[in-house]
């Protein structure tokens, strides 16, 4: 058994109606070694932005945020992976993008950022928020389960296949002998 730490990632409209970005996206997290637990589609209607980003509502940029947040479909995914909230942190990049563009140009906003709204991505910046986004998108995952002291008791990562039809990875017993595996 490998600890590891989960966090949730948010592909953002602006990238998530793009299939060949989704792509690039899902390749850069593969190449950095994060596992994909859980991925989720769907369109918020505003009032569940407005519920997710509560904690911003008296912030300036609020009623942009949820207005571009409930433009389109977005994708939510819970990665895992040592370090994983940190670990994604520096993979997608700083905030505002025109600086993120100069300073960080290989992270996820530097290349397919847009302004400091339309920055294409979102990550949990704590175990505290992690445990609160997963469970905004995820209900019926149990965050609990995994939970050990800290962090998240999984199978050796070994034991985990991409399966490139749904784009988790899924424990290698999951799999029929007669589907297609991929490693890691």
């Amino acid at each position: 058994m490998g600890r590891m730490q989960i966090t949730l990632a948010i592909l953002k409209p602006d990238v998530a109606v793009n299939p060949h970005i989704v792509y690039a996206i899902d390749k850069s997290i593969l190449r950095n070694k994060f596992l994909i637990i859980k991925r989720k589609r769907l369109r918020w209607p505003k009032a569940r932005a407005e519920q997710f980003y509560f904690q911003h509502a008296q912030r300036f940029f609020y009623r942009r945020l949820v207005e571009f947040m409930s433009s389109g479909p977005i994708e939510a995914l819970i990665l895992a992976k040592r370090n994983a909230i940190q670990d994604w942190r520096l993979l997608i990049g700083p905030t505002k993008v025109y600086k993120t563009q100069h300073t960080n140009p290989n992270t996820i906003r530097g290349q397919f950022g847009l302004t400091d709204t339309r920055n294409a991505v979102h990550g949990a910046d704590s175990e505290e928020s992690v445990h609160e986004e997963v469970a905004f998108f995820f209900p019926e995952f149990d965050v609990g389960k995994w939970n050990t002291k800290g962090h998240y008791l999984i199978p050796n990562e070994g034991s985990f296949i991409f399966d490139n039809e749904t784009r988790v990875h899924k424990l290698s017993l999951e799999f029929d002998n007669h589907e297609k595996k991929l490693p890691c």
